[in-house]
């Protein structure tokens, strides 16, 4: 009995439709349909999972508005980290004005991180619905294409081989 109730208010409240991006019950998914006794979601590694209402006790629907995408790119200790700055703002405005999936122009936000090999600069913006991993793709290519052509290094880590000479 608390399948079909739980399942009345889902459908009642709208609270998730079919194909929004949901994470329910622990799990992260597409709404493939929503009734009255289960709730059936499409895992992203293709497994269909079939939820009893009951067990919603929370749901965190990331379909509704636009999504965020953010990716860090990393550059040289060496480099200049305001010339990177302009490059990759340059680039990513760009791609702002070519794909209508990004809803807003990115934005470099500056240094995230000092990681071993590098220093890491984060770009943000939000895209359309469910479009946010391919923007983030494209965002990477285009942020790496523009470094390469300033000659700007993103560096790679590299391993030494040291033999010992025996006596």
């Amino acid at each position: 009995m608390s399948d079909i109730v739980t399942g009345f208010f889902l459908l009642i409240e709208k609270q998730i439709d079919a194909e929004d991006y949901v994470t329910v019950a622990g799990l992260d998914g597409i709404v493939e349909e929503v009734g009255l006794r289960t709730t059936r979601i499409r895992g992203f590694d293709g497994t269909l999972h079939f939820i009893p209402n009951r067990d919603i006790t929370s749901v965190s629907n990331h379909s509704r508005g636009n999504m965020e995408a953010f990716i860090d790119i990393g550059i040289s200790f060496n480099e200049n980290i305001n010339e990177a700055i302009s490059v990759l703002q340059k680039a990513t405005k760009e791609l702002y004005e070519q794909d209508e999936n990004i809803v807003e122009e990115p934005y470099v936000l500056g240094v995230s991180s000092f990681d071993e090999y590098d220093m890491k600069i984060r770009i943000l913006t939000y895209t359309t619905n469910m479009n946010q991993w391919a923007v983030e793709r494209k965002l990477r290519q285009v942020c790496k294409e523009a470094l390469e052509e300033a000659d700007i290094h993103i560096p790679v880590p590299k391993q030494v081989y040291v033999e010992e000479k025996q006596s």
